[in-house]
């Protein structure tokens, strides 16, 4: 589904993603994880158009997908989430659902649609739980209903491909695991790759973990894999990154490099 290789970002003499290779398949619930500034943000910032990389290749369903604007990438079946929820705060729940539903449909089909709500924005509702809150302003919802929304709206997409960040940040423990519950209900019929930093909720859903350090990907494979790999355990004791600061960049290329993630 999704195959990055060699890629690089430079930003201003900082190599904030440094030759990654990934391999994303079909169908697979991936986690990504790492310390902060390890290039997590970053990396989904390209594969989404966000950031245009120094060198590499992205390769979504057999298609190069670097270099293409993002409302293409969108258009292609990759959808995002990011760390805040971005919803339509004076809309109704279902009217947010029901505007991303429509993203793909031309104006005249816009037009002959019919009042009330369709049998697809109904499912995406009781999908994400949020069918009881149809007729809720999404500007009350509490910070765990927003983050379900955003993925409400990303499903009525229909992406094949969602990439979501940091979706439990600040959830309560029952959020917690009604969110894991939707994402793994969600890979049965999706590709799912999540940035997160909750290694509780990464040890009870991930099928499979990518750990991102320093740009590079430091290891990947089963939880009990990673949580044995020695490497894995110096970076979350917080190893100096003074070495890597001092190399020589390449060429710099893009915006601003990541923040906290």
């Amino acid at each position: 589904m999704l195959a990055i290789r060699g890629l690089s970002v430079v930003f201003d003499g900082f190599r904030a993603i440094d030759g990654i290779d990934l391999t994303v398949r079909e169908g697979e619930l991936r986690f990504l994880i790492g310390p902060n500034g390890a290039g997590k943000t970053t990396l989904v910032d390209v594969v989404t158009g966000l950031t245009r990389p120094t060198g590499g290749s992205v390769v979504f369903a057999g298609r190069e997908i670097v270099g293409r604007r993002e409302h293409q990438i969108v258009r292609l079946g990759i959808g995002r989430t990011f760390q805040t929820a971005v919803v339509f705060e004076e809309l109704t729940v279902e009217e947010n659902v029901d505007l991303a539903a429509s993203f793909r449909m031309r104006l005249p089909a816009l037009l002959r649609r019919r009042k009330g709500r369709s049998d697809k924005v109904a499912s995406v509702l009781d999908r994400a739980g949020l069918l009881d809150l149809a007729g809720q302003r999404a500007g009350v919802l509490s910070h765990g209903q927003r983050q379900w929304l955003e993925i409400a709206m990303l499903l009525a997409q229909e992406p094949r491909l969602l990439l979501l960040d940091e979706p439990v940040a600040g959830m309560s423990r029952a959020e917690r695991e009604r969110t894991g519950e939707l994402l793994a209900d969600v890979a049965r019929d999706r590709t799912v790759l999540v940035i997160e930093h909750d290694m509780e909720f990464v040890r009870t859903y991930a099928s499979t973990v990518t750990v991102l350090h320093e740009g590079r990907v430091l290891t990947e494979g089963d939880m009990a894999h990673v949580q044995a790999d020695p490497q894995v355990r110096e970076v979350y004791l917080g190893r100096s990154r003074d070495t890597r600061a001092a190399e020589p960049a390449a060429v710099g290329a893009g915006p601003n490099p990541e923040g906290a993630a």
